[in-house]
């Protein structure tokens, strides 16, 4: 369902544009919607070309660590990560957002 609302968001903007063919998106590894059930819904309500990049989550830690955090479970709208070096829980720098790249139209 959350994936829905976020997938009719990104085609309401996308259609300011125009009719749209083909769109482009940055999805976040760690997006709100995991990004195949995003993918796999817009692919029920359109019939665009869909090109998506996943972004990689990229993590900082107190302990001076700074990569990509280790995911212990991932679910709809939720997810528990760790920093692989000294176990405590990093901030986020990157990889939870959702990006509409490139909007092809006709």
């Amino acid at each position: 369902m959350h994936e829905t609302v976020v997938a009719r968001g990104i085609i309401q903007e996308a259609e300011r544009h125009g009719k749209v063919k083909e769109i482009s998106l940055e999805i976040g590894e760690l997006a709100h919607v995991p990004p195949a059930e995003l993918l796999e819904c817009l692919g029920q309500l359109v019939d665009w070309k869909i090109i998506s990049k996943i972004k990689k989550a990229e993590a900082k830690c107190r302990c001076g660590f700074k990569g990509h955090p280790k995911i212990l479970e991932r679910g709809h709208d939720f997810f528990y990560i760790e920093c692989p070096k000294c176990k405590s829980i990093p901030q986020l720098a990157e990889g939870t957002e959702i990006k509409i790249l490139k909007v092809r139209v006709e």
